[in-house]
């Protein structure tokens, strides 16, 4: 069967760090979706990305990421990320 299946890592940061942890995840390249929560734990915003993400798209998702980083002080990034298969990993 074809299923994808998907893992989720958090990551706590601070509004200095932010920008840079999402240039590294975005960086990866296998991310699905990127959350932001905060420090209570509720969603502040949701960001779905794809594999084709175009460059005009780039540049309002980072003024987004950089008006969140200048208002927060601390928060959870929870990526959502495509699990490779047995048969991908050995082929790398």
């Amino acid at each position: 069967m074809d299923e994808k299946r998907t893992r989720t890592e958090e990551f706590k940061v601070s509004g200095s760090e932010i920008l840079e942890k999402i240039k590294e995840i975005i960086k990866q390249g296998n991310a699905l979706r990127i959350i932001f929560k905060t420090e209570d734990g509720r969603t502040f915003m949701e960001i779905p990305l794809t594999v084709g993400l175009a460059g005009t798209l780039i540049a309002p998702l980072w003024a987004a990421i950089g008006a969140i980083a200048a208002l927060a002080s601390n928060l959870t990034i929870v990526v959502e990320r495509e699990e490779k298969k047995e048969g991908e990993e050995q082929k790398e």
